[in-house]
């Protein structure tokens, strides 16, 4: 990460210089309650690289504080994004591990005279908490005693209240003017089954009076988490000191990073799963790492990406074509080249020897050539693509056309001589002849051609489907407010996922799931770990081959 756009460090810098630190703890805290996406990248990146850099130690915690929405499907996930991304966490942590400790220092507060139950509604409570310009007003049950309170808090533990009916509130000041300090509730009954505690609890800690114990009790000097969290600073730091917790960590911002064209609200990604708009938490069109990942990006690129965009306190809606671009940057020394055809064309070569196929030369990858050569069939029946045939081709259209010719990429020249049309006229088969004098790096230069084209051979080639993507969200903005009339569904690209049925070169019979190649003119591609089968590789687009983003 660079220095000059990166604060954090500054300060851990600093921190451990003065002497105020030896050694630095952070932590990566999610919660369990859905898949992590781009933005969580980027505190996983700030907390495992930071502490990486300067010899410390990073937990990962699942702030599991509310059981009504928590799963064990989604702790397993969040373990294998952090560990996919190339992390290896020092301790791991639940929130859920400190519910006695939690419990303990509530009533602490309750004997300070600093916390009380509550048995206004949430309506209420919200009512009373007043508004941005105008102070709160005391509830009537703030002034019980510490021995009520005591006995009442004790009871909710016990379960002799209903979900709503009591909570406990930090007893701070009404009138400030940071609403987080009127009186914030830090507990409430919750009869549910929890994950990791089944029923042993009916009341949780909320995550506002949870999370800076949990930093707390693990010793974590620099607890970085981003900019919304800025104005519960106050709150953090009050929860610390008055349950007179013995180390205390500061709490640090920095910007959210969102990308254009998709959402990135848990939220809205749960809704988008449950609804069936796209194909499970791991689909391609969504930000998550799971999904990032199903397509085909790598660690390395996403890593290189979070740094590019730098840390700063600023929110930032990054283009999601720089994210691209440091995919491609990844793969193309790393993946080999092949050829695939998206939409089959039939080409007959009529002066071809029928039954006789030939083994031709092709590099695997010509930026790497130490990943040598392999061997393609080419024989009297191929495919090529649709797209590059046109009977009344404009001007300045050097593909295949009646009378022109091409070059096939590795092989020889065609002409193409008769098109054959099915009863409706739509094209379904090209005649043409080739020269053999102008095999591919037998030195012909006899005359030239403008157009290459990519093709396999149909008798060779094994069946392919291929997933194209656009972006989900159609609207870049759509991270904002969508408005009254508008929900963010209404922005859902119908046309994001176009599935092909074509051919691939036989050589890629052993493609395993996650296998990454670069099909010539069509982008890089994914083998698809949840579709693909030994009878039908299904292969994603992680990227086309080329974008007009610039990296600046």
């Amino acid at each position: 990460m660079e220095e000059n756009s990166n604060f954090i460090k500054t300060i851990i810098k600093e921190d451990l210089e003065s002497g105020k630190h030896d050694k630095i703890v952070t932590r990566f805290p999610p919660e369990p309650n859905g898949y992590l996406h781009i933005g969580h990248a980027k505190s996983i990146v700030i907390n495992f690289g930071l502490a990486d850099e300067f010899n410390g130690k990073t937990n990962l915690r699942f702030d599991d504080t509310n059981p009504l929405k928590e799963d064990q499907e989604y702790v397993d996930s969040i373990k294998e994004d952090v560990s996919w991304l190339g992390y290896e966490w020092d301790n791991l942590f639940f929130a859920s591990d400190y519910f006695e400790e939690m419990y303990k220092r509530a009533v602490l507060l309750i004997k300070k005279g600093k916390a009380y139950v509550d048995d206004l509604n949430a309506d209420q409570i919200r009512e009373y908490r007043g508004t941005l310009t105008e102070p709160g007003k005391e509830s009537p049950y703030r002034s019980r005693s510490i021995e009520e309170n005591l006995d009442l808090f004790e009871r909710m533990r016990k379960g002799e209240f209903g979900n709503g009916e009591k909570v406990l509130r930090a007893k701070i000041d009404m009138t400030s003017p940071n609403v987080n300090l009127r009186d914030p509730v830090i507990y409430r009954i919750a009869h549910a089954t929890h994950h990791n505690t089944g029923d042993k609890w009916c009341i949780y800690p909320m995550y506002a009076f949870a999370h800076p114990l949990e930093d707390a009790i693990e010793g974590v000097t620099h607890s970085l988490c981003t900019t919304e969290f800025e104005d519960q600073r106050p709150l953090y730091e009050w929860v610390v000191a008055e349950c007179e917790m013995e180390a205390t960590p500061q709490q640090i911002e920095f910007g959210r990073l969102n990308l254009t064209n998709t959402v990135m609200s848990k939220r809205k990604l749960k809704q988008l799963v449950d609804e069936k708009y796209v194909d499970g938490w791991d689909d391609p069109r969504l930000p998550t790492i799971s999904g990032l990942r199903r397509k085909g990006y790598t660690p390395e690129a996403i890593r290189e990406f979070v740094m590019a965009a730098g840390v700063s306190k600023g929110f930032s809606t990054v283009d999601e074509q720089m994210l691209e671009h440091f995919v491609r940057e990844d793969l193309k020394l790393k993946a080999p080249r092949t050829m695939g055809v998206l939409k089959p064309l039939k080409v007959v070569i009529t002066n071809y020897p029928e039954g006789e196929v030939e083994w031709l030369d092709a590099e695997i990858n010509p930026e790497n050539p130490e990943m040598g050569i392999r061997k393609i069939p080419f024989s009297r029946e191929i495919y090529v693509e649709q797209d590059d045939f046109m009977e009344n081709p404009p001007a300045k259209y050097f593909r295949l056309f009646p009378g022109n010719e091409v070059r096939l990429k590795h092989a020889y020249f065609i002409k193409c001589e008769e098109v054959i049309k099915d009863e409706n006229g739509n094209v379904i088969e090209l005649r043409c002849t080739y020269d053999p004098e102008t095999k591919s790096g037998s030195g012909f230069t006899g005359r030239k051609v403008k157009g290459t084209l990519h093709w396999v051979d149909a008798t060779h080639s094994l069946p392919a489907e291929f997933r194209l993507y656009e972006p989900l969200i159609r609207d870049a903005d759509l991270n904002q407010d969508e408005g009254e009339d508008k929900s963010f569904l209404d922005y859902v690209n119908e046309n994001s996922l176009e599935i092909l049925e074509g051919f691939i070169e036989p050589n890629m019979k052993d493609a395993k799931a996650q296998d990454k190649f670069q099909f010539f003119r069509h982008g890089y591609f994914n083998v698809d770990p949840k579709h693909s089968t030994s009878e039908k590789h299904v292969f994603n687009r992680i990227v086309s081959l080329k974008s007009s983003f610039k990296l600046k």
